[in-house]
């Protein structure tokens, strides 16, 4: 196999967005002519089904970050690629560690950022000190890197603040969300009887059940919906708050017309099948989700949360925007386009730019690479 000239370093490749960003990017790169390795801590990454075989898929056995550490430089050291790109703080920190390490090696180290840093930091870290030292670590950190990328320009700015790095430093580059495949996935059938023709309509959220996606407004909201009409929620997704959102749903009522399906090999034919698709999120960096339930026509609400959703809907063209957290607006925005839906052909307008082969020509370009 030709040595690589991007290497993406995910050791902490998980099911959520992130590690299909990577794959589509790897498929991407490779499909333009670059040799493209991807490495991993696990054998069996989900979405390995998706990875090119044109792309090396690497596995190192590190069990800890000074083992994985010693992996990427061993790695590096004998394969000599142009670019590392990471996309997790974990991985990030790593990364760089190796780049001091190899010091004057030729290889530049990008670190891509996916979701509102500071915004998440605000939430997650409580207490001043905490927040600061956070901080204080990461502009340290991406200062180290030969490149810092963002996928929507709320993000970048969100950044630039945090990181008090010029704007300018950041390159906004476009989430490769909508692969060549994605109608025929859409136009696939799925068995789940809600979603069968002559149905009521189906809302549909979707994304990891965590505190992010603030799942429980949207069941509130739909609860208000559920009052003037016959509706189903469906929910797709893995996660903590599983048990809380169906005691919730008791709680309001609705638990016969809510539905959480689980993981789902095909989304896009859920999606494509749902008469709303729902974003409910608190923050967010480029919801990959939302540009999809577009692309396969599928009309949208979403809240004004950090970042990506205003940026999408192009400020409410495309779709509803509401506050995050605001129930009652939710319904309101749920019962108006239920009513008028725009034309599928209009929805898939707004996310042309987003397609894998565009997104990665974009980023072989702010490597440097653009001439493969």
């Amino acid at each position: 196999m030709t040595p690589s000239q991007i290497c993406l370093f995910i050791p902490s490749f998980g099911d959520g967005g992130v590690g299909r960003t990577f794959v589509h990017l790897a498929n991407g790169f490779s499909a333009h002519g670059v040799a493209t390795s991807l490495v991993v801590n696990q054998a069996n990454i989900v979405f390995a089904n998706r990875l090119d075989p044109s792309v090396e898929r690497v596995v190192f056995h590190g069990r800890n970050d000074l083992a994985l550490e010693q992996e990427l430089q061993k790695y590096l050291s004998t394969n000599r690629p142009s670019v590392v790109m990471t996309g997790q703080g974990r991985d990030d920190v790593i990364a760089l560690k190796v780049k001091k390490k190899l010091r004057d090696s030729g290889i530049k180290f990008f670190l891509r950022v996916g979701t509102s840093l500071g915004a998440r930091t605000e939430r997650k870290h409580r207490f001043w000190w905490s927040r600061w030292l956070f901080q204080y670590r990461q502009r340290r950190l991406f200062s180290q890197s030969d490149g810092i990328i963002a996928n929507s320009h709320d993000a970048a700015a969100d950044l630039s603040a945090f990181l008090d790095v010029p704007l300018e430093r950041i390159r906004v580059l476009p989430n490769p969300t909508v692969a060549p495949d994605l109608p025929d996935l859409a136009h696939r059938p799925v068995d789940h009887p809600w979603l069968q023709p002559g149905g009521p309509p189906v809302v549909m959220g979707m994304g990891r059940l965590g505190r992010a996606k603030d799942f429980p407004t949207l069941l509130r909201a739909f609860a208000r919906l559920r009052r003037e009409r016959v509706c189903r929620l469906m929910i797709l997704g893995e996660g903590r708050q599983a048990e809380k959102l169906k005691n919730l749903a008791v709680e309001l009522g609705i638990q016969n017309d809510f539905d959480l399906p689980g993981f789902v090999d095909n989304p896009y034919a859920f999606l494509a099948k749902a008469s709303l698709f729902v974003l409910s999120s608190l923050w967010e960096g480029c919801p990959n989700v939302l540009i999809e339930a577009l692309a396969v026509g599928t009309p949208a609400v979403a809240t004004d949360c950090p970042s990506g959703p205003r940026e999408i809907l192009a400020g409410g063209h495309y779709g509803r925007i509401v506050p995050p957290g605001d129930a009652e607006a939710l319904a309101e925005a749920m019962a108006a386009t239920l009513d008028n839906p725009p034309p599928a052909e209009f929805l898939r307008e707004a996310v042309r730019t987003y397609t894998i082969e565009n997104s990665s020509r974009a980023y072989l370009e702010f490597f440097g690479l653009s001439h493969a």
